[in-house]
């Protein structure tokens, strides 16, 4: 008989996502101004947002010099544009020296975040909200304002590159995007999510999930995942995959998403200082 082995599965399923998602180049390229790769990574620079991303599935045992190199033309090449690049760290990442590297050139790490993956047809409950909200999918760029107005109104921080954002995804020509709403009768926006549907792998990404601080632990954001995961599975995805604050975390491992990894990520500004060596 079989015994169910939450490590085990979590290792699976780190694997499953290592393979498919990461370094994985976008299916719409439109939203960025470029993508290329540079030895083991893939450099994206966005068109909204004006920041560069760096991602990769492994180094492929790159090391010592070799591996400042890589990370100091990273550095220069956004200092050549004058924007911040984050670079995409994930805790079981080689060499186990990178972290320190990432900082010798000037990288600045942030708040953790957790990679969790779950059964999406394990998160199809029938969506159970407060009373006084309703969940609706949304295209118009007049709903997106008001995703814009909810989030800046939890994080206190301009969100104005949002609402072209979620536009071009939902309406371009990539992988599929769908937001969900949670709001009350008036139409305030109490929570909203979005859903990435990465075509050719078994995920689905799941991004947003903020809520107002007067909604939050009343079902709001767990009825958006519920939704979602609906959604995967119509679509015939097997997974669903969050990057998870450390609020929206144990929400999701109490509906059965599995850690699989921690990432950090590791950010450089052109008016952060940098050391004048790297490691050797």
């Amino acid at each position: 008989m079989s015994t169910f082995d939450p490590s085990l599965v979590a290792l699976e399923y780190r694997a499953a996502y290592d393979r498919q998602l990461r370094a994985r180049v976008p299916a719409d390229l439109s939203r960025f101004r470029s993508v290329e790769r540079d030895g083991p990574l893939l450099r994206k620079t966005y068109e909204h947002g004006e920041t560069g991303f760096l991602d990769y599935r492994d180094l492929g045992g790159l090391d010592g010099p070799g591996l400042d190199a890589l990370i100091a033309r990273q550095r220069d090449h956004y200092a050549a544009l004058g924007m911040p690049v984050e670079w995409k760290y994930h805790a079981h990442d080689l060499p186990a020296g990178l972290p320190d590297r990432l900082v010798a050139a000037g990288f600045v790490p942030e708040e953790p975040e957790t990679v969790l993956v779950g059964e999406a047809a394990a998160l199809t409950a029938t969506p159970v909200l407060p009373e006084g909200l309703a969940l609706r999918e949304v295209t118009s760029r007049a709903d997106f304002e008001r995703v814009r107005q909810m989030e800046e109104t939890v994080w206190g921080v301009p969100h104005d590159w949002l609402p072209g954002m979620l536009e071009s995804e939902v309406s371009g020509p990539g992988d599929p995007c769908v937001v969900v709403v949670a709001e009350t009768a008036d139409g305030t926006v109490v929570c909203a999510g979005w859903a990435r549907f990465h075509e050719g792998t078994d995920f689905v990404s799941l991004w947003g999930g903020s809520t107002l601080p007067q909604w939050r632990g009343r079902g709001a954001y767990r009825a958006t995942v519920a939704h979602r995961a609906r959604l995967a599975v119509a679509a015939g995805h097997r997974f669903v995959q969050v990057d998870a604050s450390p609020d929206s975390a144990p929400i999701l491992t109490r509906l059965g998403l599995l850690p699989v990894a921690v990432t950090v990520p590791y950010v450089w500004r052109p008016d952060v200082p940098r050391a004048e060596d790297g490691l050797s």
